[in-house]
């Protein structure tokens, strides 16, 4: 509690804290609800994964790193042995979806809108911030969806989450770990690295031929880590930096289409999941690739057009 009652916390830190511990508390009751689940052919690797998962999430802050570390480490092993499954769904009936389709209409949207409203709100008129904004909002999105339908109880929504996550698996947890990827590469001087590497290819000055490695190796390093915001960090440090921006080019341009040829990159990978895999997933397609063949050509048009915009205009 010393965490919640330090003045010098600010108060949207602290409430973001207790969205975590919800978050936590949701992953551990999807364990907990797979280890009773005898529909689910592999209860012990999931129940396990999920309460791993759980702990780490509500309470990374409170429990030593080593202790984080070991769990992060032994959850991947169920995912691994391929023993992270589903049970089976309770999903309602296909004419109880359509009553309540016709019955909604399009106020349907306006629960998944609300999260997006008042994440605005949160980000612009307090000082508490966008992803506490998402929180209220997601809570704001279920009263509203209780009032539409009074099936709509909490074990609803814990069920929906559990069932959803179910469906997603163990890689639900690859956008965290890839987001912590950028902060460690940087950190073990990859940056560094690298700079070296592409200093005995570009000639010093050639400003065009550093934007060329700039974006290549934004694309191939967000293909890498899944993540243009883990990449940017390590590709500006290594090569933006000391190639481009140190010649003078425009560095609002430079960063912002940088980071859209990184973009491209997430068009590109299955390692971005929850672009290219999740969809899959939730949509329940026969080729797991099916995301990335559909958008590989106008990932490669965008890379190419956003090199030569930023050659021209730099």
């Amino acid at each position: 509690m010393s965490y919640f009652m330090n003045s010098e916390v600010l108060l949207g830190e602290k409430l973001l804290e207790v969205l975590y511990i919800l978050m936590g508390l949701i992953l551990i009751y999807t364990g907990i609800k797979n280890l009773f689940d005898k529909s689910n052919p592999h209860r012990y690797g999931t129940s396990y994964f999920w309460c791993a998962l759980g702990i780490v999430i509500a309470g990374g802050r409170f429990i030593p790193a080593m202790i984080s570390g070991i769990l992060i480490f032994s959850m991947t092993i169920p995912a691994i042995l391929k023993k992270v499954s589903k049970g089976k769904s309770k999903l309602p009936s296909k004419e109880y979806m359509q009553k309540m389709s016709d019955k909604l209409g399009m106020k349907i949207f306006v629960p998944a809108l609300s999260i997006g409203v008042f994440a605005i709100i949160f980000a612009l008129f307090t000082k508490l911030g966008a992803l506490v904004g998402v929180g209220v909002g997601v809570l704001v999105a279920i009263l509203i969806l209780m009032f539409y339908s009074k099936n709509n109880k909490p074990t609803t929504f814990l069920d929906d989450a559990a069932d959803m996550l179910g469906t997603v698996g163990p890689l639900s947890m690859l956008p965290m770990l890839l987001a912590s990827l950028g902060a460690v590469f940087t950190s073990a001087g990859v940056g560094t690295v690298i700079s070296s590497a592409v200093g005995t290819i570009v000639p010093q000055g050639n400003v065009a031929l550093g934007i060329i490695i700039y974006a290549f190796g934004m694309m191939l390093f967000t293909i890498i880590m899944g993540n243009a915001f883990a990449a940017i960090t390590v590709m500006t440090v290594g090569i933006g930096a000391p190639f481009v921006l140190a010649y003078g080019a425009n560095p609002a341009l430079i960063g912002m289409l940088a980071l859209t040829c990184g973009y491209c990159g997430t068009l590109l990978t299955p390692m971005a999941a929850n672009f290219n895999v999740v969809p899959v997933a939730m949509l329940e397609m026969k080729d797991k690739y099916g995301v990335i063949k559909n958008q590989w050509f106008i990932a490669i048009f965008m890379f190419v057009f956003q090199v030569v915009y930023m050659i021209l205009f730099k």
